[in-house]
């Protein structure tokens, strides 16, 4: 059985009309979730500084994509979950509002950012963690995510709100 097969779709969650793309069968699975990593890892190396997680499942998949890197990890949490001084950046979600927020200090100046999450969907998440390591002095260079939802056009949207980003996507 393949990664992709443990992926679970799973019908109107978290509200109706959204299919949520469950990978954490992947996660049980200690050869899916190694393949699944070297998969996310290998584009990037040498390529970046520093990698950034998504929450909550880009923090999953992005600390051992920084370790095989051999560079740091930095949490992009919700609103609230850091405690000590943050930027913030306010985004739409296909079914409503977030924020999504990063220590001040957590970016070297100059710092090349590879962005990880588990799905690219709308772009919203995708494009507000862009703008947040612009604003914190850093440049995102890259989105590594596992699967991307090609119908709703997060890639068009990233590359609107962030020109030049290389998007690596594992399967569709």
């Amino acid at each position: 059985m393949s990664w992709q097969d443990r992926v679970i779709d799973v019908p109107d969650w978290p509200v109706p009309g959204v299919t949520f793309r469950d990978v954490t069968p992947v996660l049980a699975d200690p050869s899916a979730f190694g393949e699944v990593v070297a998969a996310l890892t290998e584009p990037w190396l040498g390529r970046v500084d520093v990698v950034a997680g998504i929450e909550a499942r880009g923090f999953l998949f992005g600390m051992p994509v920084a370790q095989r890197l051999e560079v740091g990890f930095v949490p992009l949490r919700k609103a609230g979950k850091l405690p000590r001084a943050t930027r913030a950046v306010t985004y739409t979600l296909e079914y409503g509002e977030a924020v999504l927020e990063v220590h001040v200090d957590a970016f070297a100046p100059g710092a090349r950012v590879l962005l990880v999450d588990d799905v690219l969907a709308t772009g919203g998440t995708a494009s507000a963690a862009a703008t947040l390591v612009r604003q914190a002095g850093a440049v995102p260079v890259g989105l590594a995510v596992v699967l991307e939802v090609t119908g709703l056009h997060g890639r068009d949207a990233l590359a609107g709100a962030s020109p030049g980003i290389e998007v690596h996507v594992l399967s569709v």
